[in-house]
């Protein structure tokens, strides 16, 4: 089996309602699309969702590196033969981990349909049965957050993520408001997105939240900072998990050196996909820490990706992978039985492209082919 050709597509994804966090607001989401075809005719989907604060990548930048370096480079390869293609990747350019990411999703889909299997028996098998999905709670005022929370308690959500990151004494409020909505109902996790910068403004935060019973504090100092998060975690008690500041084992060995977190984020985006994801997550069980599979608010595709590394793990104990439900349109099928996720046991990552509603969102697009 070899890759015979790549559609490439840049779409728009809308949103239900703006998503805003700590350094930008979203209107919609910038994606790109990949469509991989082989010589056997099977048909593998990617997906990339990029982001100059995290990953270092523009939309518009990912499509070209797609485009002209990555898509090329892999025409003609089996792509079975995984290692091999983050080898290719890896040689042609440093990080550009959500474009590769892209690339690794369609290969894992295409495995999975040539060996009949779901993605998960390919990286591990199936450990987990199901998992609870987190609502998450973009930055608002107290009170509709409150409210917001309140209103998917009723619907069966039992955990909440408050994003926040604008002042730490407005987000203290923001927090005490969601925390005194819910009461008992739910676990609060907190995800400051880098906002509160310094560990001095992080443990100021720590304290005047006392009171309020957080399952954990996320990514409050800026990504780079490994010290600031291993004095917060020196100096609190508070359990903390790393996002921003971890990309790939390079980061994770320094978090684990400093002991720095207690628990990570991983993101396909962040580390380029399902194959350095499955890594991080063995080499995080080394250390005894505990993962959770995060996203960059995706379609179906990676969602659905995330999703079948998360039910391989013992270690990954949470998920959140809530995309879908933020798009008024999606070009695929994942299914949500809220409050929880379930996968099928469908061949690869187990999702159903509409391609119309793939047309509609496209904005620009191109086909490489095996000359």
């Amino acid at each position: 089996m070899k890759i015979t050709s790549i559609a490439i597509y840049a779409i728009r994804l809308p949103l239900k309602q703006p998503f805003v966090i700590s350094y930008h607001t979203y209107k919609d989401m910038p994606s790109i699309i990949v469509k991989v075809e082989t010589d056997e005719g099977l048909i593998g989907y990617g997906e990339a969702v990029p982001d100059e604060h995290v990953t270092g990548e523009t939309w518009e930048g990912t499509y070209q590196v797609i485009k002209h370096t990555l898509g090329p480079a892999i025409l003609g390869i089996n792509p079975m033969e995984i290692e091999k293609v983050h080898e290719i990747m890896d040689k042609l350019i440093y990080q550009a981990p959500a474009a590769k990411a892209a690339i690794d999703i369609a290969c894992y889909d295409l495995i999975g349909k040539k060996l009949q299997v779901p993605v998960y028996q390919l990286i591990g098998g199936r450990y987990h049965v199901q998992f609870p999905i987190t609502h998450v709670l973009s930055i608002g005022e107290p009170e509709k957050m409150a409210t917001e929370a309140l209103e998917q308690v009723s619907k069966g959500y039992t955990s909440f993520k408050i994003k926040v990151g604008r002042d730490v004494n407005g987000d203290v409020a923001r927090i005490k408001a969601v925390a005194d909505s819910v009461k008992d109902k739910a676990v609060i996790r907190v995800d400051v997105n880098q906002g509160w910068q310094t560990a001095a403004a992080t443990l100021k935060g720590i304290k005047a939240l006392e009171t309020v019973d957080i399952d954990w504090l996320e990514q409050p100092v800026r990504a780079d900072d490994i010290d600031g998060m291993a004095f917060i975690r020196s100096h609190s008690t508070v359990s903390l998990m790393i996002d921003e500041g971890l990309k790939g084992a390079r980061e994770l060995k320094e978090i684990i050196q400093k002991n720095a977190c207690d628990r990570i984020n991983i993101k396909l985006m962040k580390c380029g996909g399902i194959l350095p994801a499955v890594k991080l997550a063995y080499q995080a069980e080394l250390a005894g820490i505990e993962c959770q599979v995060g996203s960059m608010v995706e379609s179906s595709i990676a969602s659905s990706a995330g999703f079948h590394v998360s039910f391989s793990k013992k270690n990954i104990t949470s998920v959140e992978l809530t995309g879908p439900l933020k798009f008024t349109k999606d070009i695929g099928d994942l299914h949500y039985d809220i409050p929880h996720i379930s996968l099928k046991d469908q061949p690869g990552l187990g999702v159903n492209i509409d391609e119309e509603i793939l047309k509609e969102l496209t904005v620009f697009e191109d086909v490489l082919k095996e000359s």
